[in-house]
């Protein structure tokens, strides 16, 4: 699910997320991997946009990945080969606190041939840029911090000024997601109203992901199993044991054992 978000901040709000990485609000637009002739190494977790001079590409990573330096290499090398006029940036966005030496890795070596990108950890970064643009803000309360809750409080204030509905629901649905990775969703859920976020395409991609995997699995097992792997999510949004038996259409208790076990 923190793939998707991120591709649909990123796709969303392009001109807040080049003006925050590149230092103006250009407007972009997706750049299918598909474009690129040759099969992702992990589509999933690829952002790719474009303007008519440049190519921004972004990962968002909450885990460390040894192989991040060569897929930068091989990115960097497909796009030149169909746009070898276009300047490519690259960035790595760390969202959750880590101490591995790979969170500071921003090149890749391979014989003679050296290939760098852009690092950024969130943990480190000031948090005013990311409150003052929309886009920015589901990611606020993963900046340099040390009150995660206060953060969070301040981001919701913001989020209560913005009078789109819909683009409220969103931000809001995404800002609860994110601040699961630092707060429990029973704090989140007295910060953040639910009620809200129910009518963001969030919450509704959540409940279709759930169904999908169900369909793939196929008969009813599968579809109660795809059901079940949706809790985590729905409980991130802050919703109750008794709201998340309603919304899926299952039994309380089956909630119930689902959560303890995977506190355990």
């Amino acid at each position: 699910m923190f793939d998707n978000l991120c591709k649909f901040l990123a796709e969303s709000f392009s001109e807040d997320y080049a003006a925050w990485l590149l230092g103006r609000p250009i407007k972009l637009t997706k750049l299918s991997p598909t474009e690129l002739s040759l099969e992702p190494i992990r589509a999933d977790s690829l952002i790719l946009e474009q303007s008519e001079d440049l190519v921004l590409h972004l990962e968002f990573q909450t885990e460390p990945d040894p192989t991040m330096g060569f897929r930068m290499l091989d990115y960097r090398v497909r796009v030149y080969r169909h746009f070898p006029q276009k300047t490519m940036h690259q960035f790595v966005i760390y969202l959750k606190r880590s101490n591995n030496d790979l969170v500071y890795q921003d090149s890749f070596q391979l014989g003679g041939t050296v290939h760098r990108y852009q690092v950024i950890r969130l943990w480190e970064q000031p948090s005013e840029v990311f409150l003052q643009s929309p886009g920015l803000l589901p990611l606020a309360v993963l900046t340099q911090t040390s009150d995660p809750a206060l953060k969070l409080r301040e981001v919701a204030t913001v989020l209560d000024q913005i009078e789109d509905n819909r683009v409220k629901a969103n931000l809001m649905a995404a800002t609860s997601v994110f601040g699961g990775i630092l707060l429990a969703p029973e704090f989140i859920r007295t910060i953040l109203r639910n009620e809200i976020m129910k009518e963001s395409a969030v919450y509704q991609e959540i409940l279709r992901e759930g169904e999908q995997r169900g369909l793939l699995k196929g008969k009813l097992e599968g579809k109660l199993e795809g059901k079940l792997e949706t809790i985590p999510l729905l409980k991130k949004l802050g919703l109750t044991i008794a709201e998340i038996a309603k919304e899926l259409d299952i039994d309380v208790e089956l909630v119930n054992r689902f959560v303890a076990n995977q506190n355990n």
